[in-house]
């Protein structure tokens, strides 16, 4: 069946949404199919939001489909210092979003498929979900060799991970997602969720490192269309529903209302770093000046995103103690990221009366320390 939903689907959900502000109600019982035509990770994030908080799950379960532009995703409780090379996501235009949900962080691309399970508490199942996706694998390609472990991950061949579980469990409704790698970058994958960050301790939810294969490799002759087509029909027969998959626009407020404010929260800073568990940052770095080598010792505290406490211990002769009091007492406070650093460091050079030899060590220090970040 094709992907793309009739007008006849596109207005059905119109008036679905605009039903009623607790929810949106298909006019079949049992559930519905969509389809996000976004691939921005901050509005496919959003739209989980929103069918978590606005729909009526009483009487029917909502599927949610969706890829993404190169993304990391983080959970709801990690650090994104701990979990990923940031340094490598700036410069390669990578976003970075935290999602609502627990588990560990996963890297998305156009070559992986996002699928959401919307359901009551208490009809919550992701053992279910996950079946349902191996029973439509299977259906497509009899020989793949994938089941569902006891963590709730789809392995291929008994030992590439190719799907990942998170949820969030609300009062009365809960999701399930999890992730489909059909084509993904390995070579970026493996390399942006690798932290080079180092002398960091955190209380945050660590991710479990795994080997990882795409499904594309496995059996070339799948495509997207067919995935997701077969991951409907399944569901649908599951569910003893029409298969339609509507496709909806994340950005549209006529459908959604209020879904742009919930976009725009989670690209905050506030949202994405300052949502960082508490961590502290104690490391030693080598500055090679003049053909010298000078041990720097480093510790912070970060907490909400920001430097609550920094001590920086190197030689007086290196630079003056009142000088490396002045960078301490500018970065306490400031959000622990190379643009506020920078920011401080320029402010200070402004008005602390340097001479060459002294810009030269002070530039050295403040470069190394934003490697950190």
């Amino acid at each position: 069946m094709a992907l793309q939903s009739s007008l006849m689907n596109c207005r059905q959900l119109s008036c679905i949404l605009r039903t009623s502000k607790a929810g949106f109600r298909s006019t079949s019982s049992g559930g519905l199919i969509i389809q996000s035509i976004s691939n921005d990770v901050y509005q496919n994030l959003a739209v989980e939001d929103w069918i978590h908080d606005h729909m009526n799950l009483e009487n029917q379960q909502v599927l949610f489909l969706w890829r993404n532009s190169p993304a990391v995703v983080i959970g709801r409780h990690q650090n994104p210092w701990q979990e990923c090379n940031l340094r490598l996501l700036r410069q390669k235009n990578i976003k970075l979003a935290r999602r609502r949900s627990g588990g560990g962080t996963v890297y998305h691309d156009l070559g992986n498929i996002n699928l959401t399970f919307f359901t009551t508490r208490k009809k919550y199942e992701r053992m279910e979900n996950l079946k349902l996706v191996v029973k439509a694998l299977k259906s497509l390609s009899p020989r793949l060799d994938i089941h569902v472990t006891e963590r709730y991950d789809i392995l291929l061949d008994r030992q590439y991970k190719i799907s990942g579980t998170a949820a969030k469990l609300g009062r009365t409704t809960a999701y399930h997602h999890c992730t489909l790698l059909c084509n993904a970058d390995k070579f970026i994958l493996s390399s942006v969720l690798k932290s080079p960050y180092k002398g960091l301790k955190s209380n945050a939810t660590p991710s479990v490192p795994a080997s990882v294969k795409n499904l594309f490799e496995e059996d070339p002759s799948l495509t997207y269309e067919m995935l997701l087509d077969a991951i409907a029909e399944e569901y649908a027969m599951q569910h003893q529903i029409d298969h339609n998959i509507t496709l909806i626009n994340p950005a549209d407020e006529t459908m959604l209302p209020g879904i742009n404010s919930k976009t725009k929260e989670l690209q905050t800073w506030d949202w994405v770093y300052g949502k960082t568990p508490q961590f502290n940052v104690s490391t030693c770095f080598n500055m090679v000046y003049k053909g010298s080598v000078l041990d720097v010792k480093l510790d912070l505290d970060v907490k909400h995103g920001r430097i609550e406490v920094c001590n920086i211990d190197l030689p007086e002769q290196w630079l003056p103690p009142a000088l490396c009091s002045e960078l301490v007492k500018s970065l306490t406070g400031r959000k622990f990221c190379p643009n506020e650093t920078t920011t401080a460091v320029t402010t200070l050079l402004s008005v602390c009366p340097l001479d060459s030899e002294l810009h030269s060590r002070w530039n050295l220090l403040c470069e190394n320390m934003m490697t950190l970040m």
